[in-house]
């Protein structure tokens, strides 16, 4: 059975079919106050790294590096252990990944359900 993982903006109204909503951005989302988020939990250690996203800017033609040096970092110390107990969950679960970010189809949070899709 295919893993069920939707990304969606944090702003957008919940949905009976979101599953577990986890927020996976390292900044807490501006204006959002934290009981209307409705999040199951935040996890800032799997967002990329601040050097990372100040680089990729949400340039959409950074995209693809973004998305390798992001998959290499999802890979060391500092993120391993979000990033694992992220897959804990999209195991038993369905899972929404929650971000700020206007363009979600080029966000960490994209990067992160198609990892979590392949991943075993």
């Amino acid at each position: 059975m295919a893993k069920q993982i939707t990304c969606r903006r944090v702003y957008e109204d919940t949905a009976p079919e979101d599953g577990k909503r986890v927020l996976v951005d390292r900044i807490w989302p501006r204006g959002m106050r934290k009981e209307a988020a409705h999040l199951d939990e935040w996890l800032r250690d799997v967002a990329p790294s601040g050097e990372l996203r100040k680089w990729y800017g949400h340039e959409p033609s950074r995209f693809p590096e973004f998305r390798r040096r992001y998959l290499e970092e999802l890979r060391d110390s500092g993120h391993r252990e979000a990033a694992e107990h992220l897959r804990d969950l999209a195991a038993h679960d369905k899972l929404t990944l929650l971000t700020a970010t206007k363009d979600v189809d080029h966000s960490q949070a994209a990067v992160l359900a198609e990892w979590l899709t392949k991943s075993p």
